[in-house]
């Protein structure tokens, strides 16, 4: 009887849990159990695994072996262990030193000729290890780039399973093998490369939009088609400041995770800007799939922004599934195989035609909708979802001779005032933007004079505004006294985030 251990990392959802790799060689009948909650693929490492061995050059061990996963209680998934059950069960065999391999990290996925492919949540999955105090951590040589991005971690970059095999102590000879490459699903070109002086005109919208940035509010904008409401959701990003070291590393975590991330760059520091297309599913932005559900465009926009282009258009069940992150910053996914959470503190901007002809400008004479369907179009809007969001435009096409607007840069050197206001006024909170703020928080330093919120007092009475919505208007009245360099919004500051948040509506 022999026995090998070394390490693994299983991810569920972005946290990481060192696991045991233990293999078990009994002088028995020949087979392979691979014991421990795997799921598929994982249940597949049995036959990858035997076959890297063999091509390698490495006799495999004729006997029973039982390759178990401890803690056996947690959901394990992915082709990621299956250099560490080679490794466990080498050791087992005495072709590598037991002893050597007992406290390193091993992750990465095997091909049938022994070669050590990348996988994706490297990064997750070494930060998980380093913090457990396994600093030691051997990875495919596609996937050293990213793992050394974590602080404190001893990384080895690897070719081959003959290559470890050697490092650990083996007699084998280390073939030649062509290096494999990460295979990733990239974004398009980030958008904040352009600047918001290319929009023409649309005032109110631009100010609309500087307010979202320096509070980190939601948008929805409402025009016919080439008002320049996707511009302007485009150029929202450029207007975010820099992410700091810890939303940079839980970023490119995601990103890692999700196989969008190029570790060439290092790591993240601008925000994301994701933008499904409408006919994308529920698993698609929320996130899912069999086992653990895999985070989607809401998680990939942590931090950053997520735009639904033609809001309308999206399917009830993706547009209701929104609720849940935009009011905790958070996606927890409940599957068979478990439930994985998610990061999704993302700003939510929403563009819509002001029908589904997109004709409806002025008196609407060119409009062909009939009112049903109208109010089936916008009815996709929910009242619960419109009631999360902090601001709402309407775009009126522009003119001919409307002047440009302010560059990127200017209206961002503002949007940094802000925020280094509310990061002074927060700094003892857990909350970083006034979208975070608790209302009662705010409430509490208006001081007593109730005529500052005596508007949104008369729109509760009409109902025209929730006790949700009045939070909502204090959250974009303090953004305004902020990019107004004042210590607390006025009653002027209040009237001006009710118009933004009713479009003028019920004022």
């Amino acid at each position: 009887m022999a026995l090998g251990r070394t390490l693994g990392v299983a991810l569920v959802g972005l946290t990481g849990h060192v696991v045991e790799v233990e293999a078990h060689l009994a002088p028995s009948l020949p087979a392979f159990s691979l014991v421990g909650l795997p799921d598929a693929s994982l249940a597949e490492a049995r036959d990858r695994v035997r076959a890297a061995v063999t091509s390698s050059g490495i006799a495999w061990p004729n006997r029973r072996i039982t390759v178990n996963l401890s803690p056996a209680s947690l959901p394990k998934s992915g082709s990621g262990f299956d250099l560490a059950v080679a490794v466990a069960t080498l050791a087992g065999a005495g072709v590598v030193d037991p002893a050597r391999v007992r406290d390193v990290v091993h992750v990465g996925e095997l091909g049938l000729d022994g070669r050590v492919r990348p996988v994706r949540g490297v990064l997750p999955a070494v930060a998980a290890a380093v913090a457990a105090g396994r600093t030691q951590v051997v990875v495919a040589e596609a996937n050293a780039a990213e793992a050394a991005l974590v602080p404190g971690a001893d990384v080895v970059a690897v070719r081959s399973l003959a290559q470890v095999a050697v490092r650990h102590g083996a007699d084998v000879e280390v073939p030649d093998v062509p290096p494999v490459h990460a295979e990733r699903t990239m974004a398009g070109p980030s958008p904040a490369t352009s600047d918001l002086r290319e929009v023409v005109g649309q005032d109110e919208a631009r100010s609309c939009l500087e307010v979202a940035a320096a509070g980190g509010h939601h948008l929805l904008m409402v025009g016919p088609p080439g008002t320049g409401k996707t511009m302007l959701a485009a150029r929202l990003p450029g207007l975010l400041p820099d992410l700091g070291e810890a939303d940079a590393v839980e970023v490119t975590a995601v990103h890692s995770l999700a196989g969008t991330f190029d570790p060439a760059g290092g790591l993240l520091r601008r925000p994301p800007f994701e933008d499904p297309h409408h006919t994308a599913t529920s698993a698609s932005v929320v996130g899912g799939g069999s086992g653990i559900a895999r985070p989607g465009a809401a998680s990939r926009a942590h931090r950053g922004v997520l735009f639904l282009d033609e809001a309308p258009e999206f399917a009830t069940a993706v547009l209701q599934t929104l609720r849940q992150p935009l009011e905790h910053g958070e996606l927890v996914l409940h599957r068979a195989g478990g439930a994985a959470r998610y990061p999704a503190r993302f700003q939510l901007v929403l563009a819509a035609n002001p029908c589904p002809c997109g004709r409806a400008v002025g008196k609407g004479l060119d409009c062909s909708c009939r009112p049903e369907q109208r109010r089936r179009y916008f009815g996709k809007l929910s009242g619960p979802l419109l009631d999360r969001i902090d601001l709402q435009v309407e775009l009126q096409p522009a003119r001919a001779g409307d002047p440009d607007g302010e560059s990127t840069a200017a209206v961002a050197r503002r949007v940094a005032t802000a925020r280094a206001a509310q990061a002074e006024r927060l700094a003892a909170t857990p909350w970083r933007t006034n979208a975070e703020v608790p209302g009662a928080w705010l409430r509490a330093r208006l001081g007593p004079d109730r005529g500052l919120v005596a508007d949104l007092d008369r729109a509760v009475d009409r109902g025209t505004l929730s006790l949700r919505g009045v939070d909502r208007v204090l959250r974009v009245a303090w953004t305004i006294a902020d990019l107004a360099g004042r210590p607390s919004p006025t009653a002027a500051d209040v009237g001006r985030a009710l118009l933004m948040r009713t479009r003028g509506h019920g004022a």
